[in-house]
């Protein structure tokens, strides 16, 4: 069950500088451990010590917001699309 995933440019370092990787997983939570596996480093820049995503991570499946389908325990299937997107705030 292959599920593309695309890296944002600040996570790219982790991953040897590739914006997109193919993982095989069933949850978003199972996605979150084969990428720490594949590339060491990154469920700590996912994950909160509580185990939530990090407020200012969003995670998305097929341009859906996972934090308003089931969060990390959100169904993959073959095929999805996963982004990773860092919020951005600032501004006046």
């Amino acid at each position: 069950m292959s599920i593309l995933v695309r890296i944002p440019t600040p996570l790219q370092k982790l991953t040897g500088g590739v914006g997109e990787v193919q993982v095989e997983a069933d949850s978003v939570q199972a996605l979150i451990g084969a990428l720490e596996q594949a590339h060491p480093g990154l469920r700590e820049r996912l994950v909160a010590e509580d185990g939530n995503l990090r407020r200012f991570v969003n995670l998305y499946v097929n341009e859906e917001d996972v934090r308003f389908l089931q969060g990390l325990e959100t169904p993959l299937k073959s095929g999805d699309e996963v982004s990773i997107v860092p919020a951005i705030a600032g501004g006046r």
